[in-house]
């Protein structure tokens, strides 16, 4: 059980990392934007773009959680209508090698995954096998 010391320390189901990290960043979606941003996507509609064809919903929902978080932060690049560019912290960058982890994994484990870079070598070929 969680304890009031534990929920201020930002701690949720337990003390264990992997635990706390998947809370942060464990669902379907977050690496994955996380992965565009490392690409350098910085809009909504970039975003939104991305090939697993992310509901724009939920996009909204995680980016509105990394920036909650403190993994992103968002600024205003237009007013009328508002629109936000969004950049990772370093708190954001840090999952760099998480995200590198991840690769390697896929790239060892799962057959036709491939990185962005090596999906846009090989022109052709659906987008939707690309690997983070």
């Amino acid at each position: 059980m969680n304890t009031n010391t534990e929920k201020q320390s930002g701690l949720r189901r337990s003390r264990c990392p992997v635990a706390n990290t998947l809370d942060v960043i464990g669902d379907k979606w977050t690496l994955l934007i996380i992965r565009d941003m490392r690409h350098g996507k910085r809009t909504y509609g970039e975003l939104a773009q991305s090939p697993e064809g992310i509901p724009t919903n939920i996009l909204a929902d995680r980016l509105r959680r990394l920036e909650e978080t403190g993994i992103i932060v968002r600024c205003a690049y237009q007013d009328r209508p508002v629109r936000y560019t969004y950049t990772l912290t370093e708190k954001g960058q840090d999952l760099g090698e998480l995200l590198q982890a991840l690769v390697r994994w896929g790239k060892k484990h799962i057959p036709g995954s491939r990185t962005l870079s090596e999906a846009a070598a090989r022109p052709g070929r659906s987008a939707r096998i690309r690997s983070p």
